[in-house]
């Protein structure tokens, strides 16, 4: 029964379905076409990451470089460099390039009025290089740390260098390589077809206008991918207008006050190295100590504020102050290790602070100019360190500070004589066989105690821990000479 009325439902059915197929007399059968495609979804807006690259090409501008593409690179699909720069350092701006070949996105650069030596080579790392009408790009060639040229073999060596690793970074972007080895090369002739843009004998420096014309078959744009009056004018029109996001980078306060502590390094170093002296001179350690290692630190991490943990600088520095803290702690008095601790520090100072060429061997860097900024840093810190000593000698107050200093307290009557009063000379005179007590640890040299003053003494054999009983046998003109005896 009900197999029956199932079957007469499904005979009905179809009937119905046959007569609504079936054309009306007349009407003309459309043939079959697919549906119509669902309109799609409007795409996701494209986030980009605004950087700033401003002022001269530093380690500063590495680190907050390299900070936003980290940040850009969770959170962005394309980086725009704002760029307004006279250049500056190379192996920093390898560095840059080096980074901005990490970022996963899209980079572009916005030459924000010049882009100039460093700036070039950092733009051309980019996808696209944008221009904003009155902007100029070029005049890329080597030159010392002073701006000054530099040997003819060296300059060969860098140029050759510079020029493959432009060929390399432009290798599929048109005319960039041929461009910016025209802005690297001055004997290097510029010539696309019949067309020479720039004979030897001069450098290239390209307007905005200049680094959009088309040359070649098929044409292509010398250089540049547009030029737009603003960073939202250039989004506009890469990606429509508003069918992007901008997120403006913001540099940190302590970013800042790297790039300004990079111009005040003489004077840190100076007040740093003032600190130490004043430290080793006291008995002891206290806050000169302390002052004058942060301070050093100070200047290294503001000329290496990158941070290369691996590199050599960073390494040197380490072990130079591991021996300042080994002489602290468990040497005292052991002048050796703290100074050579100290050269250790100064070394990774000045090479911090070098601009070095990457691929060029450390022996030509030295005939180079790339120390004589760095050593001039550490020349200035130097005198004002002696200035800064001599002034303090001379109108420091008699106190608390001075009365520590071991200047001070052995021209009061310990065993420092050379250059002193008569009389100062007569009472360490005075000291000679009498008893006392081991302040700190001498090996060979550090302080003793002798009727609750102290003084610079040393031993001539041997060591002597604190607290163990000395007596005074003899002095020179800078300690007494003691030896530990028995109670």
């Amino acid at each position: 029964m009900f197999r029956a009325i199932r079957f007469l439902i499904t005979l009905f059915a179809s009937a119905l379905i046959g007569q609504a197929a079936e054309p009306a007399a007349g009407a003309t059968v459309a043939p079959a076409t697919t549906p119509a495609p669902v309109a799609a979804a409007p795409a996701r807006k494209v986030t980009v990451y605004v950087i700033p690259v401003r002022d001269e090409i530093n380690r500063p501008i590495l680190y907050i470089l390299r900070r936003g593409l980290k940040e850009a690179d969770q959170k962005a699909d394309a980086v725009v460099l704002d760029m307004d720069t006279p250049g500056g350092a190379l192996d920093v701006t390898f560095d840059i390039m080096e980074a901005l070949g990490k970022f996963h996105g899209e980079t572009l650069t916005f030459v924000n009025k010049e882009a100039m030596s460093a700036g070039a080579f950092i733009s051309a790392t980019t996808g696209e290089i944008w221009f904003t009408p009155d902007a100029v790009i070029g005049a890329a060639a080597p030159v010392s740390a002073e701006g000054k040229d530099i040997d003819v073999t060296m300059k060969q060596k860098i140029t050759s260098y510079l020029k493959a690793r432009v060929r390399a970074i432009s290798e599929g972007k048109g005319h960039r390589g041929e461009v910016i080895s025209a802005m690297i090369d001055a004997d290097y002739e510029l010539k696309i077809g019949d067309k020479v843009i720039k004979a030897k004998g001069e450098l290239l420096s390209l307007t905005a206008s200049e680094a959009n014309k088309t040359y070649g078959e098929p044409p292509r744009a010398l250089l540049g991918a547009g030029i737009a009056k603003d960073i939202d004018a250039l989004l506009a029109k890469k990606y429509g207008a508003g069918n992007y996001v901008i997120k403006q980078f913001q540099v940190t306060w302590s970013e800042v006050l790297a790039q300004y502590l990079t111009k005040l390094s003489p004077i840190l170093l100076g007040l740093g190295l003032l600190a130490l002296f004043i430290e080793f001179k006291t008995p002891g350690f206290g806050i000169f100590g302390i002052s004058g290692i942060i301070l050093l630190a100070v200047v290294f991490l503001s000329s290496y504020v990158a941070g290369f943990s691996g590199h050599e600088p960073v390494l040197l520095f380490a072990v130079g102050l591991l021996l300042v803290a080994l002489e602290i702690i468990f040497f005292p008095g052991v002048a050796v290790v703290a100074v050579l601790g100290l050269v250790l520090m100064l070394g990774s100072l000045v090479w911090a602070m070098a601009d070095l060429w990457p691929g060029v061997p450390l022996t030509t860097s030295w005939s180079g100019d790339a120390f004589v900024v760095p050593l001039q840093n550490l020349g200035l810190g130097l005198v004002l360190a002696v200035v800064l000593a001599l002034v303090l000698a001379r109108y420091l107050p008699k106190g608390w500070i001075w009365d520590k200093m071991v200047v001070g307290s052995t021209i009061g009557g310990a065993a420092q004589v050379g250059g002193v009063a008569p009389e100062a000379a007569h009472e360490v005179a005075n000291l000679i066989g009498q008893r006392g007590v081991a302040a700190t640890v001498l090996r060979p040299s550090g302080q003793v105690e002798i009727g609750g003053r102290r003084f610079e003494a040393i031993v001539e054999v041997g060591a002597v821990d604190a607290g163990d009983p000395v007596i005074v046998r003899g002095r020179t003109s800078f300690a007494l000479i003691v030896e530990k005896t028995i109670t």
